[in-house]
């Protein structure tokens, strides 16, 4: 017996190794047909370019935008700046980036049925998205258009996220008034971020997320997987050979599936005290927007579960979160660029609220705020 183990370890060892050069040669194959159909696409794409008048100018392929992933929004304005509508080729098929209203409007109102994101844009999202507002096509995306539409112009909805609002942006003007009067260097954006977060996480799961005072580990840790999920998903859009990492679970797929994971932990958690809550008949628990779509829930239990309340809030979590931060970052940055604009804007503010900067602190001052200035 004990002279057959060299022999039975070294068919152990041959077996492996097969096993090994089998996976490499399929790993091989299938990057060699995914680059060989993407130069056939791109020599078929190139040589119908003077041909096709009709269609946008081609600007370029994927490897355009990978080389300039970390500059990409100056690199769509370059886009823009050369042609108002054009065209990048991407394996098995092209992408069209617009800058001309008139399509704008054709595409996302005029005739916005006839256009939908497609099966290419949802298997890139589903894995953060599901089934969400962002990623969803036809029926989930009218259903969730529709309850969307009724919840948020609800009275409730509004009077409560108006006092989350104002009660974030006191925290945030306390925090920069502070770091001026220690000379203390801040990133603006960064708080910004971190304001909207917690601000849209209140209104959409009615719980302090409290990222801004960096006092909850749990939450801090939820924060940064989802913001780096989302650029890990984003990413995949330049990268050929996302789906055969995530396939072997490795690289950026596999940190983009560890966040996810800490991401779904968090959220279901949340949703089930939430029930909890509700069943308590906690009113306070029935102001955001999740408690909202759980009452929604129970008309069509099977439809609307846990999973699907978790893809809903997200995707308002994503559309509040970045869209705002930004947006304010890049006023501020214009008021720094216009002092002139920027006392013109504390003036209107002064008058508006009637507030005496010397005689009242950020307290005094958001309670004066509302809707109607």
């Amino acid at each position: 017996m004990a002279s057959q183990l060299p022999s039975l370890a070294a068919s152990a060892g041959l077996c492996l190794l097969s096993v090994l050069a089998a996976a490499l040669l399929a790993v091989t194959l299938y990057i060699l047909a995914v680059v060989a159909s993407f130069a056939v696409f791109c020599a078929r794409e190139f040589a119908r370019r003077d041909q096709d008048r009709d269609r946008p100018p081609l600007v370029g392929t994927v490897f355009r935008q990978l080389n300039n992933f970390h500059r990409l929004f100056d690199e769509h304005v370059n886009y823009a700046l050369a042609h108002p509508t054009s065209r990048l080729v991407y394996p098995g098929h092209s992408e069209f980036y617009t800058a001309d209203p008139v399509i704008i409007e054709h595409v996302l109102k005029t005739s916005s049925s006839k256009y939908s994101k497609g099966i290419f844009n949802y298997s890139v999202m589903k894995d953060l998205f599901g089934d969400g507002i962002f990623a969803a096509d036809g029926e989930k995306w009218r259903h969730q258009r529709k309850l969307a539409s009724h919840e948020f112009s609800t009275k409730v909805l509004r009077e409560f996220s108006s006092v989350v609002f104002r009660t974030n942006a006191r925290k945030l003007a306390d925090k920069i008034s502070s770091a001026a009067t220690s000379g203390t260097i801040i990133n603006m954006q960064e708080l910004l971020m971190k304001t909207t977060m917690d601000s849209i996480f209140k209104v959409g799961f009615g719980f302090e997320l409290n990222t801004l005072s960096g006092t909850d580990e749990s939450s801090i840790q939820f924060s940064d997987a989802f913001d780096e999920a989302n650029s890990l998903v984003y990413h995949r859009y330049v990268d050929l050979f996302w789906k055969l990492k995530r396939y072997f679970n490795i690289g950026s797929e596999a940190k983009l599936k560890r966040n996810i994971q800490i991401i779904d932990d968090f959220v279901m958690k949340l949703i089930h005290q939430k029930r909890e809550q509700m069943n308590g008949q906690d009113n306070r628990a029935r102001e955001d927007i999740l408690s909202r779509f759980i009452i929604q829930s129970k008309t069509d239990p099977e439809t609307m579960n846990d999973q699907y309340l978790r893809d809903i809030v997200l995707n308002f979590l994503i559309a509040g979160k970045d869209t705002t931060g930004n947006t304010l970052t890049w006023f501020f940055y214009m008021l720094c660029k216009n002092p002139l604009v920027q006392d013109k804007v504390a003036l209107e503010i002064n008058e508006s609220v009637e507030w005496a900067r010397e005689d009242n602190n950020t307290e005094d001052f958001t309670a004066r705020l509302n809707e109607g200035w």
